[in-house]
């Protein structure tokens, strides 16, 4: 049966392809394919699973048809495939329209698979959260793709699509002109705690030993500074006590600005639309929590300069992570137990007010809930809405003009509106859980509409 047509027409075998199936994330990923294929055409998703061992590949599948009571996924197809064997890489892409790529650390291994799919004509989605692939696939890559009209739009996991379609969404909620958005991450686990697996706490690490190299690599973009639209954001320091959330708080670390300024430029250029200001900031507790901060990113930071720290922060990442990482990963029990919540606090100018003139006069308030920060996850893969047929992308470059928001909200959403502030003429409060079924760091729960051409309906 055949699933779909990429860029180039040619009819191809799979809808979807899970590459890294094997992997901490794959696993998890292949259970939630398998539960979406009912929502296909006819009842039909055709996918498969690759990876490096067959025999590793059959056991996931016997795995999650055990675990879903379906044994039809023990007749998945299995396709061999390794980031070392660029022949292998290129046979895979060719028999998918999408791959969805669960192998990292993306820096180490992302590239040949975004070449591939490129070279081949297979959109590609990850759940990279590090900045220096992401923006270095963009500017490698970004013309390749909209030659081959290939989708490359990395970053559909916890980094960063509440973050980046939060964003969107408090703008567009927003009557009037919103200018600057500051966002708070606050995690909330339950009895058992809660960690994330190795690979996370890998990419971490290199990350901030690299990051030299990302400053080097923004100035070859060559970018022009984004225009500042009303009042400037204001400026935190690098630990406060915030009022908003009721707790001392740390800029975010993640990609989450790094995604959300490549969204913001991209809307800005090919929309026409007046760039938000973004700052995002993390909740890390009370007074005993800022001095663990204090001294575990101290001792973080100066592991990371040298080789020797950079090997014993991934030879043991529970002991210098103070069991935030471990090499096995959460259990089920802390991801059941693990839930987020993001806040965004934005402010601008009400309708027929001139953002060059004076303060911003109203204020907005958006809030995103979620289970599991680090583990389970969603995604709704849609047609994306931008101009040219191809190209490295960020999901909200990419999919604002869809009904991601809207899809996602048939799981669950809550909204509710808080009573107008005394000291802003407009202030509005979204409680919204539009993306409680996230795509986050580690796996994929697909939900699908129309898959880059592909109807499922």
């Amino acid at each position: 049966m055949a699933a779909g047509s990429p860029a180039g027409g040619e009819i191809r075998p799979y809808h979807i392809i899970v590459f890294g199936a094997s992997g901490f994330t794959g696993r998890f990923v292949v259970e939630e394919v398998a539960r979406a294929c009912p929502a296909g055409p006819g009842g039909t998703l055709r996918w498969a699973i690759a990876g490096r061992s067959r025999d590793r590949l059959e056991k996931v599948l016997l795995q999650a048809a055990q675990a879903l009571s379906k044994p039809e996924l023990r007749s998945v197809e299995v396709i061999v495939a390794d980031v070392a064997q660029p022949e292998s890489l290129a046979i895979m892409c060719k028999q998918g329209v999408v791959v969805l790529n669960c192998v990292g650390p993306y820096r180490f291994y992302g590239e040949p698979v975004v070449k591939a799919c490129i070279e081949n004509g297979a959109h590609y989605i990850d759940i990279c959260g590090e900045p220096q692939f992401l923006e270095g696939m963009q500017l490698k890559y970004h013309s390749k793709a909209q030659e081959k009209r290939v989708y490359v739009i990395g970053s559909c996991g916890f980094d960063s699509i509440p973050a980046d379609m939060g964003i969107l969404y408090t703008r567009d909620q927003f009557k009037g002109t919103l200018t600057a958005v500051e966002s708070f991450l606050t995690v909330s686990t339950g009895p058992e705690g809660g960690c994330g697996h190795e690979a996370t706490w890998q990419s971490a690490i290199f990350g901030f030993a690299d990051s030299a190299s990302l400053r080097s690599l923004r100035k070859k973009f060559g970018h022009k500074p984004l225009p500042v639209v009303g009042a400037p954001i204001k400026k935190r320091g690098a630990l406060f006590y915030s009022k908003e959330i009721q707790q001392y708080s740390i800029p975010f670390m993640g990609s989450d600005p790094s995604v959300v300024r490549r969204t913001q430029r991209c809307m800005h250029q090919e929309h026409q639309q007046a760039p938000v200001q973004y700052a995002a900031y993390v909740g890390i507790g009370g007074v005993f929590s800022v001095a663990k901060t204090f001294f575990a990113g101290l001792m973080f930071w100066l592991m990371t300069k040298f080789s020797i720290g950079r090997s014993l922060l991934i030879q043991f990442p529970e002991v210098f992570s103070f069991g935030l990482f471990s090499k096995a990963g959460p259990s089920k029990k802390q991801m059941e137990g693990t839930s987020f919540c993001l806040s965004f606090f934005g402010e601008g100018y009400s309708n027929g007010r001139d953002p060059s003139q004076g303060k911003p006069d109203a204020a907005i308030t958006t809030q995103i809930k979620g289970p599991g920060i680090f583990f389970s996850t969603t995604f709704a893969p849609l047609k994306p809405c931008i101009k040219t047929l191809g190209g490295v992308y960020t999901p909200g470059s990419a999919f604002a003009r869809t009904t991601l928001i809207e899809r996602l909200n048939k799981h669950g959403v809550q909204k509710r509106r808080s009573l107008p502030a005394s000291h802003v003429i407009q202030s509005i409060t979204h409680t919204s859980n539009f993306v409680v079924y996230f795509c986050g760091s580690y796996c994929f729960r697909l939900s699908y509409s129309r898959l880059f051409g592909a109807s499922f309906e």
